[in-house]
């Protein structure tokens, strides 16, 4: 897919910049062509050398090289590629990129481009989450930037959270979503997934079956035509895509509060089996047994992401898809959710214990819209979600 592709990367300076050696050799392998820029920064942590070996190709560093200058003057060189990469994309040049600034090399080619641009965020996991860097980050997607990542985990600092680049094949996975040209590319669209844990106490919670199959699938299915897909997720069996954003939750009041920060876009997908009910004052400690006998559990409501969403007043995605776990009359009770939310679309399914389907490798579904209630036969749950994600793309047009 990436064969005569021609990938201009640029390494900022953060401890990850080891992890774009392995993209060069990724995307070599896969036909690509790659043009290396290190920043100053950046080579604090790789050599040129290195670089240069594994690219096959000149490595550019200074904006005032009157050598290269001759060759391929900075303006050129940032229009002749198919795409920008910056791995890793570090706060200063999130910061610069949105600013405007031009101070050195990278900076300068990437104002002056028109090329499109895919970043793959990298830093301390309080640096990600300032509020300066998220309005930097707003910012950079509102001038269409792509953004891969980052994900969750341990930091070379030795903290934990957001922060981590996206390994090396996360990362060919969304430049070859970026260049297929797919019929959604350009598209933006928010998939929910897996089950929510409502907490009784820190050690029991309610949960459900859900495996995260399904809505892994469609991810994946909306990714491969091309669209930027942010993935929020609850505790799920199944693991998230490659070559998408995942944000991970627990609750459901968690899992509303990402979608909220994830819009606008231009289709939600609400796949996630979300908990109806929470405890109400979930215990800060473990509930003990008691001679006075059973505890008494009071629930209350949660909140309903897909009705919140579907009735939103200002910035309401043009496509809202909405799924109907039923274990009785199927197609009337999902008809009734739909009219009920006020989505577009309701993919409804028969998860009685009998059918297999929940927690399965297969899924029966009908699609219910305005033009009716359309069967589709049983199938795997991936190409439920291929024809789904095909459904959309004609939708969005």
């Amino acid at each position: 897919m990436l064969a005569g592709k021609h990938i201009l990367l640029i390494i900022g300076g953060g401890i990850a910049a080891f992890k774009s050696l392995d993209l060069i050799r990724r995307l070599r392998e896969r036909g690509a062509d790659v043009t290396p820029v290190l920043t100053r920064a950046g080579e604090e942590f790789v050599t040129p050398l290195s670089v240069t070996a594994l690219a096959g190709k000149k490595l550019f560093r200074d904006l005032f090289d009157l050598g290269d200058e001759a060759e391929m003057g900075h303006i050129q060189l940032s229009r002749v590629a198919d795409l920008i990469v910056v791995a890793p994309a570090t706060a200063d040049l999130m910061a610069k990129m949105a600013q405007g600034h031009a101070n050195d090399l990278a900076s300068t080619l990437l104002l002056a481009t028109d090329t499109p641009v895919l970043i793959a965020p990298a830093m301390n996991v309080r640096m990600w989450e300032h509020a300066a860097t998220q309005r930097n980050l707003d910012t950079l997607r509102a001038d269409g930037i792509t953004v891969i990542g980052p994900n969750e985990g341990d930091m070379a600092c030795g903290e934990y959270g957001p922060g981590r680049m996206s390994e090396p094949l996360e990362i060919v996975t969304a430049i070859e979503a970026n260049l297929s040209e797919g019929p959604l590319s350009g598209k933006r669209i928010l998939v929910t997934s897996g089950p929510t844990h409502e907490p009784i106490d820190p050690v029991r919670y309610i949960a459900n079956r859900s495996s995260g199959a399904q809505g892994t699938a469609i991810a994946r299915a909306l990714a491969a035509l091309g669209a930027e897909v942010i993935f929020v997720t609850g505790p799920a069996d199944v693991p998230p895509p490659d070559g998408v954003r995942v944000i991970r939750v627990q609750t459901a009041q968690q899992m509303l509060e990402a979608v909220e920060a994830s819009l606008p876009v231009d289709a939600g997908v609400f796949a996630a089996a979300v908990a109806d009910w929470r405890v109400e004052g979930a215990r800060d400690r473990k509930l003990k047994k008691s001679k006075d006998g059973l505890p008494t559990l009071t629930f209350a409501e949660n909140p309903d992401i897909l009705k919140f969403v579907s009735q939103m007043k200002k910035g309401r995605p043009p496509l809202v898809v909405g799924f109907a776990a039923e274990t009785n009359d199927v197609i009337e009770n999902a008809t009734a959710k739909r009219a009920r939310k006020g989505c577009d679309w309701i993919v409804a399914n028969d998860v009685s214990p009998e059918t297999g389907i929940m927690g399965g490798s297969e899924n029966a579904v009908t699609l219910i819209s305005d033009a009716g209630a359309e069967g589709w036969p049983r199938m795997g749950k991936t190409q439920v979600a291929q024809k789904l994600a095909a459904r959309i793309a004609e939708a969005l047009g």
